[in-house]
């Protein structure tokens, strides 16, 4: 079975922002904060989180096993158009029909993906297949809610009960994980402005890290993975990292207990 864990990080679509809100002229920051200030009145003022056809995606990374291969990456190269690491994301789907594995990708990735692929006339007939051509997907779907070809770990482990769900972060610790490592998803735009896009692909990294490792936890949970596969499996994570010498997965190494 061919497994792919995915993250998206996002920043404000200043483009749509202006032509939504008639912002000629302004910054993007000034552009980004006044779609900020527009959310926060739509929602009395609890969240400034824009809805998700506001978001322009700025990294995908990926955990892809498969056979006797692992590896960890983001989409296309730095600084990549976004059509591009969209267009990545689903040629990927299209080769290795694999099972996605998400955390809240149900609710959040996977809609904002919908929209950018509208916008850039992204073609993903896998990804969109429910059985017209391909009846072993009728049953067993990446679109529905209750199929299992697209995994959200957070909906399945809370029951798809809503005051259940658990953030990644505190998921991952309580097993023992790293988590955030001092980063979170709040601070992407600041560090998008910044510049720091590598920063931001390292973060989305880790986060699919303590993504896989939760999965595999979760496939002994469900005696999909003998105790001793599922160690097999850590192991080769804690290899692979190691083999990399990358400094956001030497950090992780460090961080994650035996």
């Amino acid at each position: 079975m061919n497994i792919l864990v995915f993250d998206i990080e996002t920043v404000p679509d200043v483009e749509a922002g202006r032509r939504q809100y008639r912002l000629e002229g302004l910054s993007d920051t000034d552009v980004a904060n006044t779609m900020f200030a527009r959310r926060r009145q739509e929602t009395g003022g609890t969240s400034d989180f824009l809805r998700h056809h506001l978001h322009r995606i700025v990294a995908i990374s990926a955990v892809l096993r498969t056979g006797d291969r692992l590896n960890v990456w983001s989409l296309g190269d730095i600084g990549a158009p976004e059509q591009e690491i969209i267009s990545r994301f689903f040629e990927g789907i299209e080769r290795y029909t694999p099972t996605l594995v998400s955390w809240n990708g149900g609710a959040f990735d996977l809609p904002v993906l919908h929209y950018r692929a509208l916008l850039h006339g992204v073609a993903a007939a896998r990804y969109w297949e429910t059985g017209e051509d391909d009846t072993s997907f009728r049953y067993n779907n990446y679109l529905s809610r209750y199929h299992w070809r697209h995994l959200d770990l957070m909906d399945v482990i809370a029951g798809y009960q809503t005051r259940a769900v658990a953030p990644l972060d505190e998921v991952a610790t309580l097993l023992g994980l790293p988590g955030k490592l001092g980063m979170h998803g709040s601070r992407v735009w600041e560090q998008f402005q910044r510049g720091d896009l590598q920063g931001i692909r390292d973060y989305c990294e880790t986060d699919v890290i303590n993504t896989y490792l939760i999965y595999l936890r979760f496939e002994l949970m469900r005696a999909r993975l003998s105790r001793d596969a599922h160690e097999r499996e850590c192991g080769r994570m804690r290899e692979y990292l190691r083999s990399e010498q990358r400094p956001h997965f030497r950090a992780y190494l460090d961080a994650w207990r035996e």
